[in-house]
């Protein structure tokens, strides 16, 4: 089975050495998305959750998939207490771009990520096709 190693410039553009997606048959693992280089970084949380969503569900769009078909995420917040202090913001984004059909999700708590100003980071798997 091939393995085919993608960047996507236009939706959320990697660093160097690093693969933005992989495919391997009907699964794509898509490495972990942040709002960097946008202007919600150092914005509020959820403008920034907005951004990474958007881009993950338009790198699988990208493969000929849609949302239902991402399966997993792990989303890395430097605040869980911020995180959850906007549940209802973060439901409401959810169901925007998941539509009820929601993937299992991990929640982790780190101390910071790649850039100042950016708070949450999600990595996601889709089963395409």
């Amino acid at each position: 089975m091939p393995v085919i190693r993608r960047d996507y410039p236009d939706i959320a553009p990697a660093g160097p050495n690093v693969s933005r997606g992989v495919l391997s048959g009907n699964l794509l693992f898509i490495a972990g998305c942040p709002a960097r280089g946008t202007d919600a970084q150092g914005k509020p949380i959820m403008d920034q959750l907005r951004v990474t969503l958007d881009r993950i569900t338009r790198i699988v769009a990208a493969e000929g998939g849609t949302p239902s078909d991402i399966v997993k995420i792990t989303t890395f917040v430097t605040s869980v207490a911020e995180w959850r202090a906007h549940a209802s913001e973060k439901e409401a984004l959810f169901q925007e771009f998941f539509k009820g059909e929601y993937p299992a999700n991990t929640l982790v708590e780190i101390t910071g990520l790649a850039e100042p100003g950016l708070d949450v980071e999600i990595e996601a798997t889709a089963a395409l096709g």
